[in-house]
């Protein structure tokens, strides 16, 4: 299992935001190996986050080279580079 988190200020208003994350979302719905994604907001910055669970790092690897991946930035008027972390899952609390 991987998390992958990608992390990026808005120019977009918060409705407009939560606009584009609802029309996106049967895209990711539909992505093999997603097994979970929460969308966030950083109170402190205002920044978004995808949050994303993976069930393997080759099913993570195919999204990148997706089309859906590659519009992140541009769907959300990402300001500056998205920060982008993976981890994979060694152990967890809950089955």
């Amino acid at each position: 299992m991987v998390i992958h988190i990608v992390k990026f200020k808005s120019g977009l208003s918060e409705t407009d935001a939560e606009r584009i994350m609802k029309e996106r979302m049967p895209q990711f719905h539909k992505l093999p190996g997603l097994m979970q994604k929460f969308y966030g907001r950083e109170k402190g910055t205002g920044a978004l986050a995808g949050i994303y669970v993976w069930d393997s790092e080759e099913s993570l690897a195919e999204f990148k080279k997706s089309e859906l991946a590659k519009t992140i930035a541009a769907a959300y008027d990402a300001q500056g580079t998205p920060r982008i972390e993976s981890f994979e899952v060694f152990n967890q609390l809950r089955d």
